[in-house]
């Protein structure tokens, strides 16, 4: 089922994971995949590593998925890869019956400073996949505190509204802990002319480290709510993770009551402390 076809009868709901890197067994992540379904997500996303690594590992994990009978989204980028390579690409997922996928330009693997492929950005790969596949739903990123390479939001803005034109049929978004400013921007993107839906990204506050160099990788804010937890609990991790869990919980509810189209949770391969997120923020009641 399309994305959008989704969407249009309720909230969207679904979770991100990424393929284990090449030495590390794919069994944990299949015992993860097992629980998340519990929650009945409309779909998973797949990511792939800088410069296509992992990509085969991609394939595997998304076959699993639609076998699972839960919907795909695949992500695909711009980096190192040619028209052909993509036309092969997508054929491989078509034949899994995979329709939806997630255009992204990528990041840049250490000492590039392009793509080293045919695509500089994520419009133009949305236009070619569009003008061969033209069954295929495509989603393309937004970054509700703009792009981090973007010399302007009205430059990222312009950038989005390309996307569209191109062919783009949703929007998922970048992690973003300040509601305020998730919805000027979908105050922007609307005025702009922007009208497909836009899916929210949330980035569960687990440990400390990891959700600051998250965060700031992407260019994104820290709240003052989240700033307090990050500097009360710099050496207990476990009462970083409780508090954490808590703002989380909350965070759901704010984008809820915020009026959204979409919920994707970005699991970090883990399921234990999304579950407990889930059933505490109730909504989603597994059996």
């Amino acid at each position: 089922m399309k994305i959008t076809e989704i969407l249009k009868m309720r909230m969207g709901f679904s979770f991100e994971v990424f393929p284990p890197k090449n030495e590390q067994p794919m069994e944990p992540l299949f015992e993860t995949l097992a629980k998340l379904y519990d929650f009945k997500p409309d779909f998973i996303s797949c990511t792939y590593g800088a410069g296509g690594t992992n990509k085969g590992r991609s394939l595997e994990i998304c076959k699993a998925v639609k076998q699972s009978g839960h919907e795909v989204v695949v992500h695909f980028t711009c980096i190192g890869n040619t028209r052909a390579d993509v036309k092969a690409f997508v054929a491989e997922y078509i034949a899994l019956g995979i329709e939806n996928f997630l255009m992204l330009r990528g990041d840049f693997p250490v000492g590039w400073n392009g793509t080293h492929g045919d695509f500089a950005h994520a419009d133009e790969l949305t236009a070619f996949i569009c003008g061969e596949f033209p069954d295929l739903h495509i989603g393309v990123a937004g970054y509700p505190e703009k792009h981090i390479d973007a010399l302007s939001f009205d430059e990222d803005i312009a950038h989005l509204r390309s996307k569209q034109n191109n062919g783009a049929q949703f929007i998922m978004l970048q992690l973003c802990h300040d509601i305020v400013a998730y919805q000027r921007y979908v105050e922007r993107v609307r005025r702009a002319g922007i009208h497909i839906p836009i899916i929210v990204g949330l980035m569960p506050v687990l440990a400390r480290d990891p959700i600051i160099r998250m965060t700031v990788s992407n260019g994104c804010s820290i709240p003052a709510e989240l700033a307090n937890i990050l500097g009360k609990y710099p050496d207990d991790a476990d009462s970083f993770q409780k508090a954490g869990m808590e703002y989380t919980v909350k965070q759901i509810h704010r984008y809820i009551a915020a009026g959204i189209d979409g919920l994707h949770i970005f699991t970090i391969n883990k399921w234990r402390n999304i579950s407990k997120i889930l059933k505490t923020s109730g909504i989603r009641i597994t059996n």
